[in-house]
């Protein structure tokens, strides 16, 4: 029972014996990690967003011009007047979108770069340990 307070993490000693700098990366490697995994989880609510707001668009232009258009307002439906306004809207928000889900996707590949670099180093840094810091 007096074990001295072993171990409440799993490995956490093994964490404690790491030298600070390969601390500092493994810390930096985790960080990293939730960063993709936001952006990755953004990007797919973005594509969705695009995707609905394109097949939209698509289903605009195949009805005829006396179809009635409703649009969703909270719980309401609304009858849209001025169809160019609706589809000059929903072309900007496309673009919008498009840009945004580009943007993220440079993000990732450039975090993605660095994770890989950092896993690298860490992995060189955990099997070798002598000049693990070095870079």
């Amino acid at each position: 029972m007096g074990a001295g307070g072993a171990g409440r993490e799993p490995g956490g000693d093994r964490v404690k014996e790491l030298p600070p700098q390969v601390q500092n990366q493994l810390a930096q490697y985790q960080q990293l990690q939730q960063q993709l995994q936001v952006l990755g989880t953004q990007r797919i609510q973005l594509d969705g967003k695009l995707r609905e707001v394109t097949s939209t668009l698509e289903e605009l232009a195949k009805i005829s011009a006396e179809t009635p258009v409703y649009r969703s307002t909270g719980s309401l439906l609304l009858r849209v007047g001025d169809r160019e306004a609706l589809k000059k809207e929903l072309e900007e928000q496309k673009e919008t979108l498009e840009i945004r889900v580009n943007s993220i996707k440079k993000q990732e590949k450039s975090l993605g770069t660095r994770y890989e670099q950092l896993q690298q180093k860490l992995s060189a840094a955990l099997e070798g340990g002598a000049g693990a810091g070095e870079s």
